[in-house]
């Protein structure tokens, strides 16, 4: 059971929201994966979100590569969610840490991904901690560049249909690295 364990409404009428769980089980209309260029899900939460969805998933990034070619940061993949009960997975390439402007392709990524789930009307939408997995991106940093990116796309596109983003964090040193940016970042305590 997914628990959620803050929650802020941003300036611009967007909910925020921190929830530790299973991206896999949360009812949004979309989660966001995060994917490598080649759509080939085969570990971290890739592998977890293609294994809960079913082999769609899979059938359907291997599709969308021979017809589009690798995923860039900034232009998101998508497919249907599978047996998931989100709608759409959105498969965000982030950054792998050392390989150069690792800041602004994630930034990218969750742009693109937001911009993403507005193009697919999309009410919700739950992202995990991106990059900061196996592709090694020092979650302090992450935690920063995500939220001010996800209240920068808020202010900058005003007409978004989004209404509600969930950062779904599975394990616990994540979840208070997130706690004390989230502090940090709005002063509030939790």
């Amino acid at each position: 059971m997914n628990a959620t364990l803050v929650e802020r409404t941003l300036l611009t009428g967007q909910t925020i929201q921190i929830v530790q769980g299973d991206i896999t089980i949360e009812d949004v209309d979309a989660i966001v994966n995060a994917a490598n260029e080649f759509l080939q899900h085969g570990g971290g939460v890739a592998r977890t979100i293609s294994k809960q969805g079913g082999s769609a998933i899979q059938k359907e990034s291997d599709a969308w590569v021979r017809e589009h070619g690798r995923v860039a940061h900034a232009a998101p993949a998508w497919t249907s969610g599978g047996h998931l009960p989100a709608k759409f997975v959105i498969h965000a390439v982030g950054p792998v840490w050392g390989e150069g402007d690792e800041d602004k392709k994630l930034e990218s990524a969750v742009t693109g991904s937001l911009r993403l789930a507005d193009d697919l009307k999309c009410v919700s939408v739950a992202l995990p901690a991106i990059s900061t997995g196996i592709f090694s991106f020092p979650k302090d940093r992450a935690a920063g560049i995500i939220f001010a990116t996800i209240e920068n796309y808020f202010v900058e596109n005003s007409w978004s249909g989004v209404k509600t983003v969930k950062l779904i964090l599975y394990d616990q040193p994540t979840v208070d690295v997130f706690r004390r940016s989230w502090r940090d970042r709005w002063g509030e305590e939790l």
